[in-house]
């Protein structure tokens, strides 16, 4: 085997918030991909609207600089565990990995996950202790968390002697030590040539490429981006592709390119372990492998964890459907989540019995709100269900449920309200630990299911300042029921507008969702009841006017400001009989069965 010393492939792996793509900012700038004079915005790798909205990296991107003579491919992967499969996929064109850990939080559920993936695909790690100038950094101690997570994993000895760098990712500085005079980056990239090794090939063995991503332009059609692991390739070479069937599927490689900076540039040839953009083929996926027509030899496939919740995706069926939005045919819907669980080897679509509707199956809820963001983005109106955690059997027979290992950290005082929470839905407590300063981390084994939903609650009961992670730990013993929303539901029984002297009767009832003037339909949720019963209101009520008049009777009506509903927070919000209707403008509640009669009967034929 030979090795390609004029190339590193290299992934950053961090939790979310850790300054992965400041730091990937701070590298662009240092190696020239940018002029001197060019203006360029902060997080140039988070290019989706959702990522500079919500300040994370959701899908894993790939570019490239150069340092002294050797190219430097860099992958940005995502820190959230939902997004897991992006993780998985990306390791598999690295050959080695940048772990960022942030000086005062130390390592978190993220950090122990995507350490996880690199430890087990057996890449070297460089730490980067950063964020090193907060006023709570504890680098030192941070430090021996980290060798203590390695050793947890299983590291081997040559994965613990991992090189330590401590940096400043948003000023664009890195040093050895504590003590050294920080000035740039160079300490960094001289630690990825010395310390990460170049790709190794077999000089006798024929071309072979593994998928890893997928993209698509309008003028070339579908992409495949992967790493050549063994042999060149050159432009118009004739190759074929297999799938998972084995069958060889022949193609043209039209086009060739690789990432230089932030952009794809056109090459007549590529050699072994460089990442490839390559054009020519339509009917691929990610873990397929391209090879030689004269001598094809499969790769392993890329595997990645079981999805454990699963969401209903459907048509809008509500009397509103299609008014705000483009696209609402069941098939339109249908070939979108397609094309998703091709570009997203974590998600997986499944039919059901209703033709008008589909099982989407991933790592986490927050995932799935972030596809169903990014389809009401595009036009999309649809209806989704309530997350669902997915079960398994074991050979006894008995029922198994996913289970988190969650992370808490909130001040003392809020820390007898989480616990009796977290019992309530069937926690565990496993660790607590309060190192004096007013705040404690606890630690809970949680199915997942109790977690779905948990988040805002979380958030009001520690006003805000409590922080919570998890990641999927496995299996276990299903924990028994236990009721996941204490209130019901305000249904509007009538179509119409609704009147704000309707909801202003309806104040003392419950939490509103809606304003005067909003649509409303029988069946569709205006609010949350006080109590756990589900009532059903007239929200169109008008008030009577007649001639009759008396002091104090026609005062203006002032209604509590409605706090607009999240998409998130409408997933948590609503029961197994409820819907959420998702269109480009708007996110409602509804009733799957609309008819208040029919509801009734049903309720009573149940009792």
């Amino acid at each position: 085997m030979q090795q390609n010393q004029a190339l590193r492939n290299v992934a950053i792996i961090a939790h979310v918030d850790h300054g992965k793509t400041t730091l990937v900012d701070a590298l662009f700038k240092q190696s020239g991909v940018f002029r001197a004079d060019q203006h360029v915005d902060d997080r140039v790798m988070d290019n989706m609207d959702l990522e500079r909205e919500r300040g994370i990296t959701i899908a894993a991107k790939n570019c490239s600089v150069h340092w002294k003579g050797v190219k430097i491919n860099i992958i940005d992967t995502p820190g959230h565990a939902d997004f897991g499969g992006e993780v998985e996929r990306s390791l598999s064109m690295a050959t080695g990995a940048i772990l960022l850990v942030d000086s005062s939080e130390g390592p978190l559920p993220q950090t122990r996950f995507v350490l996880r993936k690199a430890l087990e695909a057996a890449l070297p790690v460089i730490v980067v202790v950063n964020k090193i100038d907060r006023k709570d950094a504890r680098p030192e101690e941070v430090l021996n968390e980290v060798y203590d997570l390695f050793i947890d994993l299983g590291a081997s000895e040559e994965q613990i002697e991992f090189p330590v760098l401590y940096a400043i990712g948003r000023d664009g500085v890195a040093m050895r030590s504590l003590d050294e005079t920080p000035k740039d980056l160079s300490p960094l990239f001289e630690t990825i040539v010395e310390y990460i090794p170049g790709p190794t090939y077999d000089p006798d063995k024929p071309f072979q490429m593994l998928v890893a991503d997928l993209d698509y332009s309008d003028y070339l059609g579908r992409l495949a981006v992967g790493r050549i692991i063994h042999g060149a390739v050159q432009a118009k070479e004739a190759l074929v592709c297999i799938g998972e069937s084995g069958e060889a599927v022949p193609l043209r490689a039209t086009r060739l390119q690789v990432y230089d900076g932030l952009k794809l540039v056109e090459v007549d040839a590529v050699g072994p372990g460089d990442i490839v953009v390559l054009a020519g083929i339509e009917d691929v996926t990610i873990g397929d492998t391209i090879c030689t027509r004269e001598n094809p030899q499969v790769l392993p496939r890329i595997r990645v964890d079981e999805p454990t919740v699963a969401m209903r995706f459907g048509i809008n069926t509500s009397p509103l459907a299609g008014r705000e939005g483009k696209i609402v045919q069941s098939r339109a819907i249908r070939d979108r989540l397609y094309k998703e669980s091709l570009r997203n080897v974590a998600i997986k679509i499944a039919e059901t019995e209703d033709k008008e509707a589909f099982l989407v199956k991933g790592r986490g809820e927050f995932q799935m709100a972030i596809l169903i963001e990014t389809m009401r983005r595009e036009g999309f109106e649809l209806s989704v269900g309530r997350p669902e955690v997915i079960l398994k059997q074991n050979a006894a027979g008995e029922t198994l449920e996913p289970i988190e290992h969650l992370y808490v950290d909130c001040d003392e005082v809020f820390m007898g309200v989480v616990t009796d929470k977290l019992a309530q839905r069937k926690g565990r407590m496993l660790n607590c630990t309060n190192h004096g300063t007013g705040r404690v981390r606890l630690e809970f084994s949680v199915p997942s299911r109790g977690l779905i939903g948990y988040r805002d609650e979380f958030l009001t009961d520690t006003k805000g300042t409590g922080i919570m992670n998890s990641y999927l730990e496995g299996y276990d013993v299903w924990r028994g029921d236990f009721l996941t929303r204490f209130s019901g539901s305000i249904v509007a029984d009538r179509p119409g507008s609704a009147v704000a002297y309707a909801l202003f009767n309806l104040e003392p009832r419950g939490v509103l969702f809606v304003e005067p003037g909003d649509p409303v339909y029988e069946g569709m949720i205006v609010g949350e009841h006080n109590r756990d019963n589900d009532i059903d209101v007239n929200a169109t009520k008008e008030k009577k006017l007649t001639n009759l008049r008396a002091a104090g009777k026609d005062e203006n009506i002032i209604l509590t400001p409605v706090k607009k509903m999240t998409l998130e927070h409408a997933l948590h919000f609503v029961r197994d009989d409820e819907l959420v209707e998702v269109t480009p403008l708007s996110i409602r509640l509804r009733k799957v069965e609309l008819s208040a009669v029919k509801r009734y009967k049903s309720a009573s034929k149940n009792a």
